[in-house]
């Protein structure tokens, strides 16, 4: 019999290492608990103490019963590493085993639940845990099986249904496959069961139902398919049942509404349709209802009058129609509202607000009519308010002018009318301020513009007229937008000082006057847009000193003088318009001036020595009979000069594009594109065989498949200081390969964990402002397709440096197939990319820098649970529960930095495409939300967040 015990001790089977929960082990606790030191590593010093000093009782993390026979080891969130301990499960009386929260490997062994029945608690999550989740016996005494955020894999066992006595079971955040078991339902006894974010499939069972003792089901983040079983409806006890991320279908069993008890109902991001069943409106308990992202339809009755204590609705992105319902404006607890992107007509609940705790209130993107109501910020902690893109009238109401605690107000595209309310300008904790195209008027530079965090403020397509304000209470304003109104008199001085000015928009107005000197000190400026205006005088010279300038629109005035040769200078300037003004002389012929088009300086008495894009008449040059002959010598003394010039460079620049090719040992025939000088001089062929073979640090290479000749020219011009630069391409008939310069750093994927908040945010800036470069400056557009963290390096400096993705450049319909964790879900079906395929890439990014986990991590499942696991903690956890522990002390002491940081990524990530804002939005929005105003590319587009 000890020949017996001691094989079931070392049992293996296969490949996987595998162990039985034995009790009948000879080896003493005091052994077995120096074999556990000994097999992993403690970092924390959590074994310091267990040492023959003392009895093994006292050591931490262990507890003995009167016996002194070990009854629970705890040794959650220890940050131990190494192999899974197998002699764990060897102590005879053990009750509790707790090892939660490490950085424990290897695999699972087989849990023969029958040998050692003493054993009630059982807690391996949040681990790196891999193989099949095998299970033999049965232990009708366990009560917690807890082996969540592992990376397990195999089917889902039909053995779960021998522990007959399973109180809370716990597999979520692994690989498993396969169906739910109807097995499942001999879990009598079972109050709490998730097993969110795995790989599941097929219905979800029936026999659900017979589990009487149910409180808690989480099936989120799998693909689960059919209708939401109505057996659910028997489960009494039910107070949260979570059903989100899959691909239910067909209608929300009206006998939902049996589950008197039910707490919080999530059915989000599915395919369900028709209406909410009326039983759903009087569970009397609901504190939130999430269905958001279905094909939802129908109204909304008066009858949800009953939930008094919902506290988030949800109800966005569906179908639904009719009128928001008055009874809204009676629940008291009531502190969220989302219900944007339906089709709710009528009037917004004029008490709404009133009698409500709202904090967030989101009707955007419907047909409502009339006037905002008064009340809204009755509760005086309403933060967000966004009512755009419906078809309000009247006036902004006063009350808004004495809600100190709004942040974000979004009224744009509506037809409000009047001017706005008193002290509206003076709301002490606004930073995005968007009341564009309207019908508002009256005069803005006669009042009081005090408002300290304002960072973004678009007043465009309205009637307001008058000068202009000399202050608006602060210097951190990043985008103005004034166009599209009738300001007149002259644009104030007092705007140089808007350090952190990034777009400045005043087109279409009146303005009248010269263009101030003082804006050459606005040294982030990116965007400069004065056109159709009555400026007059010259161009500043001092302009040229605005190093981030790209857009430069002074179209349609009364501006005279020649164009400042400097102004050609500015390397980042890439688009330019000066057409319509009594400008005259030479054209520049450097920069931006070099490819600029003929309407765009149309209207002027200019001349250019490149006719054939500008359209202009050639520079003509005075000339005397007496110098003729002198001048005509040194006209040809300049031709031959030119033309060896031309020559000289041409041939320098075909030295440096010229395609090489070497016969390799094989007898492959290689291809090398040489894009850069530098490594054209230091560089030759056999340099880059070498790196291919030996994988040489001096080079960094990606591979490709196919690239055509005509684009690798193109891809040297990519000049930008969050993207790295490509030096060479080398190809054989089977395969290519990229070369970019070599950067000293690590990969986003390596260094996530260890950045503080102030690093992370400086690397989504710099993302960011890479994918705007790539979206809105280069022509032909470059697409990424495929945004991960591994070709995202970070330098010495924090700066991301992006690696392009050749499938995606230069093209919105190649064929791809690419990694599905960071692509977007409509991609991952087509194969087809777009400017929103980046968008929703970067979304993902975003969150990983939030919460410190990657999409592609198993315990997410396929990318669409992380998104959607981001979203439910957005709305409905505490910002502790699922912020990265890293930067939880900056959280707490910025929460609304951190939570307006998630909401820009979720908009990102939505499931719509064109509900995600464009690249040049993004950073707009990302610069008025985390602190450090680094430049941005400003460009408009009509995307809207």
């Amino acid at each position: 019999m000890a020949e017996d015990g001691a094989k079931t001790c070392g049992f293996s089977l296969m490949f996987m290492f595998l162990i039985f929960i034995s009790c009948t082990c000879s080896a003493s606790e005091f052994e077995l608990l120096l074999s556990i030191k000994s097999s992993i590593h403690d970092p924390l010093q959590s074994f310091s103490n267990w040492n023959l000093s003392i009895s093994f009782c006292q050591w931490k993390g262990i507890v003995c019963d009167n016996s002194t026979h070990v009854t629970k080891i705890e040794l959650s969130g220890k940050n131990l590493s190494g192999k899974f301990p197998e002699s764990i499960f060897h102590f005879p009386y053990i009750e509790t085993i707790d090892l939660s929260n490490n950085q424990l490997v290897g695999e699972i062994p087989i849990i023969n639940v029958s040998s050692c029945l003493s054993l009630r608690f059982l807690n391996l999550s949040n681990n790196n845990f891999t193989g099949q989740l095998l299970i033999k016996g049965s232990n009708p005494w366990l009560q917690v099986f807890d082996l969540s955020n592992n990376m397990l894999s195999g089917k889902f066992p039909e053995e779960i249904g021998l522990f007959s006595g399973l109180e809370y079971l716990d597999l979520g955040g692994n690989v498993l496959v396969g169906t739910i078991p109807k097995s499942i339902s001999n879990l009598t006894g079972l109050q709490f069961l998730t097993l969110a974010s795995n790989q599941l499939i097929g219905k979800i069972p029936g026999e659900l139902g017979l589990m009487k003792s149910l409180k808690w089901i989480y099936l989120g983040y799998n693909n689960l398919s059919g209708g939401i079983p109505v057996e659910i409806g028997e489960l009494a006890s039910l107070n949260h049942l979570d059903l989100v991320s899959n691909n239910l279908t067909g209608e929300i069993p009206s006998s939902l509404g049996n589950l008197t008890d039910l707490q919080y109902l999530f059915l989000y991001l599915n395919k369900l349709t028709g209406p909410i069943p009326r039983s759903i409106f009087v569970l009397k308990k609901l504190i939130s209802l999430d269905l958001s992202d279905n094909f939802l339809s129908g109204e909304i009755p008066e009858i949800l009058i009953q939930l008094q204590n919902l506290e988030v609705f949800h109800l966005f992105s569906n179908n639904f129609t009719g009128k928001i319902p008055n009874a809204l404006s009676s629940l008291p607890r009531l502190r969220v509202l989302q219900l944007w992107s339906n089709k709710f007509s009528g009037e917004i609940p004029q008490n709404l607000g009133k009698q409500n705790n709202l904090t967030l209130l989101d009707l955007s993107t419907n047909t409502l009519t009339g006037k905002i109501p008064q009340s809204l910020c009755e509760s005086g902690i309403l933060f967000k308010l966004i009512l755009f893109s419906n078809s309000l009238e009247g006036e902004i109401p006063k009350s808004l002018s004495h809600c100190k605690s709004l942040k974000r107000v979004r009224l744009q595209n509506n037809q409000l009318f009047g001017e706005l309310p008193p002290d509206f300008t003076t709301l002490p904790l606004v930073y995005f301020l968007d009341v564009s195209n309207n019908n508002l008027s009256g005069t803005i530079g006669n009042r009081r513009w005090d408002m300290p965090e304002l960072q973004m403020l678009n007043l465009a397509r309205n009637n307001f007229f008058g000068d202009l304000p000399e202050v608006f209470g602060n210097k951190k304003l990043e985008n103005l937008d004034l166009s599209e109104n009738k300001f007149s008199g002259n644009i104030p001085v007092s705007f140089g000082n808007l350090s952190e000015l990034i777009q400045l928009k005043m087109s279409e107005n009146k303005l009248s006057g010269n263009i101030p000197e003082e804006l050459s000190s606005c040294k982030k400026l990116v965007s400069l847009n004065l056109s159709h205006n009555q400026l007059s005088g010259s161009i500043p010279s001092s302009l040229s000193k605005l190093p981030v300038l790209g857009e430069l629109d002074l179209s349609v005035n009364q501006l005279s003088g020649k164009i400042p040769k400097n102004l050609g200078e500015i390397e980042s300037l890439v688009e330019v318009n000066i057409s319509h003004n009594h400008f005259h002389g030479y054209l520049p012929s450097t920069g931006a001036f070099l490819a600029i088009s003929s309407s765009a300086v149309a209207g002027n008495n200019l001349c250019s020595g490149d006719t054939t894009t500008t359209g202009l008449p050639p520079c003509k040059h005075a000339q005397t009979p007496v110098w003729w002959f002198f001048v005509a010598f040194l006209v040809a003394v300049l031709v031959i000069l030119v033309i060896a010039t031309f020559v000289i460079v041409f041939a320098r620049q075909q030295k440096n594009h010229e395609i090489k090719r070497v016969e390799n040992e094989d007898g492959s025939v290689w291809e090398l594109q040489l894009l850069d000088s530098k490594i054209s001089k230091e560089t030759t062929m056999d340099d880059f065989l070498s790196s291919i073979r030996d994988e040489n640090k001096s080079i960094q290479l990606k591979e490709m498949n196919s690239m055509p000749t005509r684009f690798w020219t193109e891809l040297s011009k990519l000049q930008h200081p969050n993207i790295a630069k490509i030096v060479a391409m080398v190809r054989s008939e089977k395969v290519g390969f990229l070369v970019y310069e070599y950067i000293e750093g690590k990969s986003l994927s390596e260094v996530i964990g260890g950045l503080n908040w102030e690093r992370r945010r400086k690397i989504a800036i710099g993302i960011a402002r890479a994918l705007c470069y790539l979206h809105c400056f280069c022509s032909p557009t470059v697409l990424v397709g495929d945004l991960l963290p591994e070709k995202i390096v970070i330098d010495g400096e924090d700066e991301p440096r992006l690696r392009l993705c050749i499938p995606g450049i230069m093209c919105t319909d190649t064929k791809c197939f690419f990694s599905s964790a960071y692509v977007a879900p409509e991609t991952r079906e087509t194969k087809h990319i777009t400017h929103k395929t980046d968008i929703y890439g970067f979304g993902l990014i975003l969150i990983q820098l939030l919460i410190g986990k990657s999409p592609a991590d198993p315990e997410f499942g396929v990318h669409e649970t992380i998104v959607e696991w981001a979203r439910y903690c957005y709305s409905d956890c505490h910002l502790d529960t699922w912020v990265d522990p890293t930067i939880r002390e900056h959280a707490s002491n910025n929460p609304n930095e951190i939570v307006e940081t998630m909401n820009l990524a979720l908009h990102c990530t939505a499931s719509d495409p064109t509900a995600r804002p464009c690249s040049s939005e993004v950073v707009q929005t990302l610069e008025s939300l985390i602190r450090p105003r680094s430049c941005v590319f400003g460009i408009q587009c009509s995307t809207t967040i």
